[in-house]
């Protein structure tokens, strides 16, 4: 199991010492470093920017948004990405949630999944350059036809030659069809609240989509598993958890609208309605306190790795059995080389 660093959402501005924790990951080794946007910064020019002064780390996003962008713009951005890094770049896409995509990007989000089919199909197409991109779906035409434009509309090569035609593209998803649509059509999942107890369920799921795999495809045992973990070095395993808890909360009981928050959907699989339902409704009314503190700690230490070195190592054999490649560390940027430390494999 490789490690990967997530540097995580912007807040009111660029992350103090980002970059340092960039360089600080590759110099410790780790495998990958990822990027994430909501609505405000996006995942693509941070990459570029920090990953400029890096020489072996591959460099992805976790996710970059198939509403933010056209699929050929996503395309174009993966191929520039890819040239530049010396072939160290991975597409992570994903649909993102309807307050997002229709608040913000002022487009409809229903059937995300179907959506997110046939956006791959054209980056695909956009990276093979085989011929001149054509697309007839549901949701992208390409080009736009005289009923819907001005009908001079031209089918396109990328005037680039791709460096990698089989660029990696991972695909973001929670829901059961989802799960298996990215084993299906990707060449990675980027998992989000991944719990060891449901490793069974995940392998079946994305058997599933191997089954339906095409041969061109990248090899099944090639797929990755890119799982962001929360892991937070404390002095014991109950005040770690507290750093933990905003972040299950906020994505419990504020991402997403009430009774559509496919993030909560996830903990309610784990087995946690209960204290989701106390966790949103304290925090749709406005009491950000009172919903951390009902994350109850099982929760914590079933998504993430948390207490002394020594609890986290304890714990490190249960996450190294599951279908995880990539431990995707979500960690205050100066306990990087004791979490490096702590998560060498046991065996």
């Amino acid at each position: 199991m490789r490690l990967g660093y997530h540097t995580g959402y912007w807040s009111a501005g660029p992350p103090p010492g980002a970059q340092e924790a960039v360089l600080g990951a590759e110099q410790l080794g780790f495998d990958s470093v990822w990027t994430a946007e909501a609505y405000g910064s996006d995942a693509l020019t941070p990459l570029a920017w920090w990953g400029s002064r890096t020489s072996r780390i591959r460099l992805g996003t976790a996710i970059a948004q198939i509403s933010a962008r056209t699929p050929t713009a996503a395309a174009m951005a993966a191929l520039t990405l890819d040239h530049l890094s010396g072939g160290r770049f991975v597409l992570g896409l994903g649909a993102s949630g309807p307050q997002v995509v229709e608040g913000w990007y002022g487009q409809p989000y229903p059937r995300p999944l179907a959506r997110t089919r046939e956006y791959v199909s054209i980056v695909r197409q956009v990276l093979a350059r085989e011929a001149p991109v054509t697309f007839d779906g549901q949701f992208y035409r390409l080009p736009l036809g005289p009923e819907e434009g001005s009908g001079l509309g031209k089918a396109l090569r990328s005037t680039v030659h791709p460096l990698r035609a089989d660029l990696p593209i991972h695909l973001a998803a929670e829901g059961p069809k989802n799960i298996a649509m990215s084993a299906e059509i990707a060449d990675g999942w980027l998992p989000l609240f991944y719990s060891p107890r449901m490793d069974g369920e995940y392998r079946t799921l994305l058997s599933e989509g191997f089954a339906r795999r095409a041969p061109e495809r990248t090899p099944v045992d090639a797929f990755e598993v890119v799982a962001t973990v929360p892991v937070v070095i404390g002095t014991d395993v109950e005040s770690a958890a507290d750093s933990v808890r905003p972040f299950i909360a906020l994505y419990a009981g504020g991402m997403g609208a009430k009774g559509a928050n496919f993030h909560r959907a996830v903990l309610d699989r784990l087995g946690y309605t209960e204290a989701c339902d106390e966790i949103q409704a304290h925090y749709l009314a406005g009491d950000r306190a009172r919903a951390t503190a009902a994350v109850p700690l099982e929760l914590v230490q079933d998504i993430a790795l948390v207490g002394t070195v020594d609890d986290i190592r304890a714990q490190l054999p249960a996450w190294e059995g599951t279908a995880i490649t990539t431990m995707l560390v979500q960690a205050d940027p100066r306990t990087l080389p004791a979490i490096a430390e702590a998560l060498r494999p046991t065996a």
